[in-house]
């Protein structure tokens, strides 16, 4: 109990979250490092050009040359998250609908820090903390769709220790392990009919282990490829359900809950191309199983189902080209774009606490040679997600939900700073 308390209060000091409909699909976030937000992270388990490669891909540890070299990022994250409602049907007994819920995205900061070192010519050790998963959608209490979501939010925090294995000038081969903490945070209405409404918050955290592997070779001497492949963890999350403002019920009973999660897993390929001195080309394409989320459960301590979570989603691809320009000696001009597919199948799955849709990718950055040893990028990705439509019921044994009928509308502003060091 009091690792687990311990390890939820870094969370939450850390302030490791991200707003809704930020930056890749679902709720996973793609800032890991700043120095690929200015290609929209194209090529990023082939240019091992810092210390974040230990997330990209460990294998480019073994291009990063001797010496101890380190990097420390933060990405501001400001997303908008609009609802447009057309003809939502209010929940059964209840006065007119609400609201519209407001702007239900969340300004958010999500740090990260990466550190390679060299063992000896052929090995190469390195960690990463950073935030591989997060979400934050909170509507006013009062909306129309209140009764399947006012406020959800994910936590999480990741520990990466890797090593890379460099079999020759030309290919490596990289491994690292992942321990991560995860926090889940709901809050409901709740509608009893014969009385009036009131409120659910579900709060829940556990731990879970995975991994990562990859590899990077040359094709050419000018060009190289790099594959990478980060495992699903399996969450078993606990915590508890507490309700308010409701008359005393069975139903509506404090008390211990448990949710199982597994996260999707990934595998991505990645190019670099070196065009000449000046240019550097890039692109990633990266599979994601998201078709591991289906619905999720809550339960009680009785077996009871207090709540599901239903998603349905489908696997995805994303896809990303970009390029360096070396302008001068110590300026580097970066540009890209990507589409990233949404793993939400239709309107009628379509969650009010995860409103997802495609999203398109338009970044810009520079890194900065600030000393022979120390490096400064900067990167802005503007993200533009299609507008989706939802239509979503949500009953339960005692009660009808509403049905959330309309469409949402959503961009994102991100900011990201970096700072790496060799030594």
């Amino acid at each position: 109990m009091k690792r687990n308390a311990l390890a939820g209060a870094v969370v939450s000091a850390l302030g490791l979250l991200a707003g809704s409909e930020a930056h890749a699909a679902a709720f996973a976030l793609y800032e890991q490092g700043v120095s690929g937000l200015g290609n929209a992270y194209a090529g990023a388990a082939a240019v091992a050009e810092d210390a974040t490669t230990v997330w990209w891909n460990p294998a480019g540890m073994s291009r990063l040359g001797a010496g101890k070299h380190f990097a420390i990022a933060g990405t501001l994250i400001a997303p908008s998250t609009k609802f447009n409602d057309r003809a939502s049907v209010k929940a059964t007994g209840l006065p007119p609908l609400g609201d519209t819920g407001g702007d239900a995205g969340d300004t958010a900061l999500v740090p990260s820090l990466f550190y390679a070192m060299d063992i000896n010519p052929r090995w190469n050790f390195g960690l990463g903390i950073s935030v591989p998963f997060g979400l934050k959608t909170e509507y006013t209490p009062t909306w129309l769709g209140r009764f399947q979501g006012i406020k959800s939010e994910v936590k999480t925090l990741n520990i990466n220790p890797a090593v890379s294995w460099k079999l020759s000038d030309a290919a490596s081969f990289g491994f690292g392990l992942n321990y991560q903490r995860g926090k889940i945070d709901l809050l409901t209405a709740v509608n009893p009919v014969t009385a009036p409404e009131g409120q659910n918050k579900i709060n829940v955290d556990g731990d879970a282990w995975g991994f990562n592997v990859g590899t990077l070779f040359n094709v050419t001497p000018a060009t190289r490829v790099g594959i990478h492949y980060r495992s699903s963890l399996k969450y078993k999350l606990d915590g508890t359900t507490t309700f308010s403002g409701l008359p005393p019920s069975p139903l509506f009973a404090n008390g211990n809950v448990k949710l199982d999660l597994k996260t999707p897993d990934s595998l991505a390929f990645s190019g670099a191309h070196k065009l000449s001195d000046r240019w550097d080309l890039l692109a990633d394409l990266t599979w994601w199983h998201w078709k591991r989320i289906q619905s999720l459960p809550v339960v009680r301590d009785s077996g009871s189902t207090l709540s599901t979570l239903t998603f349905n989603f489908k696997d995805t691809w994303r896809a990303s080209v970009g390029a360096n320009y070396k302008m001068s000696e110590p300026w580097t001009l970066k540009l890209g774009v990507a589409y990233d597919q949404t793993p939400v199948p239709n309107a009628e799955t379509r969650s009010v606490r995860l409103p997802d849709g495609d999203r398109y990718w338009f970044s810009v950055g520079a890194k900065y040679q600030v000393s022979r040893n120390g490096a400064l990028d900067v990167g802005y990705t503007f993200v533009k997600a299609r507008n989706v439509d939802i239509n979503n019921v949500q009953n339960t044994a005692t009660t009808f939900s509403g049905n959330v009928v309309g469409s949402y509308k959503a961009h994102v502003n991100v900011f990201g700073v970096q700072y790496q060091h060799s030594f």
